[in-house]
């Protein structure tokens, strides 16, 4: 079918109603439109369902016939818009990082030698089928070698280092309450399944299952290793990691900024956990003398964390460590070790049935090492310098539109909408790529050495963050890489950051007109500038400091809008028996909620008080509501369902689209929505952020 061709039925159902245009001062286009080119909608017209009417289920009237007729892929636990151009993004690194492999001469220590020597290890499976464990000998030898639970601070520090489970770690990030400083933040970790429910929700028959799939699996993992008496140990290993669950804050307690900020003087960390050694913990992790505080953000779980120390016996934790060191380095050990660690985590957890061809795991290892040195041969290959001006554009309108639309909010007081203005004047954009690249010169990659050189790559990114202490901030670095699908927001940094590989239909589409761009990529931006306005990135200032810069009355309304919105989320259900949990996902549906709203703002101060064009039948207010929608098109598989509604923050694709159109006054008008409809809202029911 011509995917710009809709039935009759299905124009008959949403064409005709182009709501009015906004009569202030209008941003520039930024599509290819604008300079005399043919228009195109943007729209996937060939997924449209017409039997399913848009006010009634707006996600699958626009994805239907893609849900009915599209597989998850063997290799994959979920497919759509952000999966698929993941992975066309795939071929694209792996001719850069083969180009390097194969490249007949490389220079020692260059980009070309680090990035082709990386993924040469991974591919060599001969050689690591004749290594077998061998690589990973050398640390299960320290864990071996605990004869005290006092030297257990010591081996928690190299783990940290070298990217293995442990009952908790560290890292460096700006000072919540001092962001011209950077602190080290201490925090709960150490879990092998996803979240604490996994272990604790024994009337859930799912989670109950998949945790004694897990004590199985680890069974099997240490019996590969050599481990005579591997059933008693993946028993003590699941009873232990059951009771650092009983002691770890929820995901919903976790996105608490404020409770999370617990100031501790270094030399009063004993006070928290008696009798442990944090000077040791300190000194191997080279933290001591970089800094006279640190941050503990779960002081209860070290309190719990200490009891439980001293209550599990040292051959229990012996046994811990040692699994925590296979898991880890399971993806890049011999075949046995790779095809269990995938039967449990990729199957059993997520629903895939086939592994990933070598070559992709080969690429994204190779990639995640050397993330900006691939970066910056994909720009040069792959990012056409027109692109980013259209997206400096396109933030620039969003912005203008967040600016506009502060002094109108109904819930915010005048004294702090001038300190939103502020904080909005103070926001920094990175697009595409970042201004200086990364130096890798000091990471050491042999050919033949895989777990090597992973080691290396986590022990190397580890000096990088370590390295910060007594520093000044670094307002140049990137926390994503050029070829990720994705976007950010940073509360202390205060920037919103847009690598170049989202900056791709069905995000951006520079052969089609501005509507859909606005709902989609526009959407994505103004997603990300309002998480500086959410419940979380809220309570920062401009500068980057968490600090109250609202009033009572701000607080209360605020607080009436986002309980109505963790309602209406709540009610979804993706699966029977699991609901979306509205207050983990709130920030991420305020986020929704109030980019689209200003991105259609923004979309309509752009049409300059002229109509749309109709393109495909549909108007300009139905692209751009077309548009976001069709960005969260995807399927799932029921396990890693289940693992996104326990772990992540974001609502499932499908309630991203309707959730949001619900609130959208914009929406009902595009579609003719009324009383009655599936998709109706009664006005008052309607959470309004911006």
């Amino acid at each position: 079918m011509n995917r710009y061709l809709l039935s009759a039925l299905t124009l008959s159902l949403i064409a005709g109603y182009a709501g009015a245009a906004d009569q202030a001062a209008a941003p520039a286009p930024v599509s290819a439109n604008a300079a005399g080119a043919k228009m195109v909608s943007g729209i996937a017209t060939e997924y449209i369902e017409p039997s399913v009417r848009a006010q009634d289920d707006f996600f699958t009237h626009l994805n239907g016939k893609w849900l009915a007729n599209t597989e998850i892929p063997a290799d994959k636990s979920s497919w759509g818009s952000f999966a698929k151009l993941r992975d066309d993004v795939q071929p694209q690194l792996r001719a850069i990082i083969e180009g390097a492999a194969n490249a007949p001469s490389k220079t020692a220590g260059s980009d070309a030698q680090r990035i082709g020597d990386f993924y040469a290890s991974f591919m060599d499976e001969a050689r690591l089928e004749q290594l077998g464990l061998t690589p990973l000998n050398g640390e299960l030898a320290k864990v071996a070698a605990l004869s005290d639970k006092k030297q257990i601070p010591a081996l928690i520090a190299r783990f940290n280092q070298l990217g293995f489970g442990a009952p908790y770690s560290y890292g460096v990030h700006q000072d919540n309450k001092d962001s011209t400083k950077y602190v080290a933040d201490l925090y709960q970790d150490g879990l092998g399944l996803p979240d604490r429910d996994y272990y604790l929700k024994k009337d859930d028959a799912k989670m109950a299952d998949a945790l004694a799939k897990y004590q199985l699996h680890v069974a099997k993992m240490l019996t590969l290793a050599g481990d005579a008496n591997a059933a008693a140990s993946a028993k003590a290993i699941v009873a232990l990691e059951t009771e650092l669950a009983k002691i770890q804050w929820s995901k919903v307690e976790l996105r608490d900024p404020v409770k999370a900020y617990n100031k501790v003087d270094v030399a009063k960390l004993g006070e928290l956990t008696p009798g442990y050694d944090w000077a040791a913990y300190l000194k191997d992790t080279g933290v001591a003398g970089k800094v006279g505080y640190v941050i503990v953000s779960q002081p209860s779980y070290f309190k719990g964390f200490n009891e439980v120390l001293a209550a599990t016996p040292l051959d229990s934790w012996k046994a811990y460590f040692q699994w925590q060191a296979i898991r880890a380095s399971a993806p890049y050990l011999s075949k046995a070790f790779v095809e269990e660690n995938f039967a449990f985590y990729g199957t059993v957890l997520s629903g895939v049935t086939e592994m990933r061809p070598r070559w992709k795991r080969g690429v994204s290892v190779t990639e995640g090492a050397l993330g900006e040195s691939v970066g910056k041969l994909y720009v040069e290959a792959h990012f056409p310098a027109e692109r980013k001006a259209r997206m400096e554009a396109l933030v620039k309108n969003l912005l203008a539109s967040y600016k506009t639309s502060i002094d109108k909010l109904d819930w915010m007081s005048p004294v702090t909408k001038k300190q939103a203005q502020a904080k909005l004047a103070k926001f920094t954009t990175k697009i595409a790529y970042p201004n200086h690249w990364r130096d890798y010169s000091k990471l050491e990659v042999s050919k033949d050495d895989l777990l090597g050189n992973v080691l290396r790559s986590h022990q190397f990114d580890y000096n990088k963050e370590l390295n910060k202490l007594g520093k000044p901030i670094d307002r140049e670095e990137w926390g994503m890489t050029p070829q990720t699908v994705n976007a950010y927001y940073n509360p202390e940094m205060n920037e919103i950051v847009f690598p170049a590989s989202i900056l791709q239909a069905p995000f951006f589409d520079a052969n089609a007109d501005d509507a859909v761009n606005y709902g989609a990529i526009g959407g994505v931006i103004g997603h990300e500038i309002s998480h500086g306005f959410d419940d979380q990135g809220a309570q920062y200032d401009g500068d980057g400091n968490l600090r109250d810069w609202w009033t009572k009355s701000d607080h209360k309304n605020f607080e009436k809008k986002t309980k109505m919105l963790v309602k209406q989320y709540g009610e979804f259900s993706p699966l029977p028996g699991y609901k979306v949990n509205g207050e983990l996902t709130l920030g991420e549906n305020i986020a929704d909620n109030s980019g689209v709203a200003i991105a259609y703002k923004a979309y309509k101060l752009s049409l300059k008080g002229k109509p749309a064009p109709v393109i495909d039948g549909l108007t300009g207010d139905q692209r751009f509501f077309m548009g976001f929608a069709q960005v969260w098109r995807m399927k799932m598989r029921e396990p890693q369902q289940i693992v996104q509604i326990k772990t992540d923050p974001h609502s499932p694709g499908q309630f991203r689209a309707n959730g949001t159109m619900r609130n959208q006054p914009g929406f009902y008008s595009a579609f003719g929505v009324k009383e009655g409809d599936k998709m109706y809202l009664a006005p008052k029911d309607r959470v309004i952020m911006w």
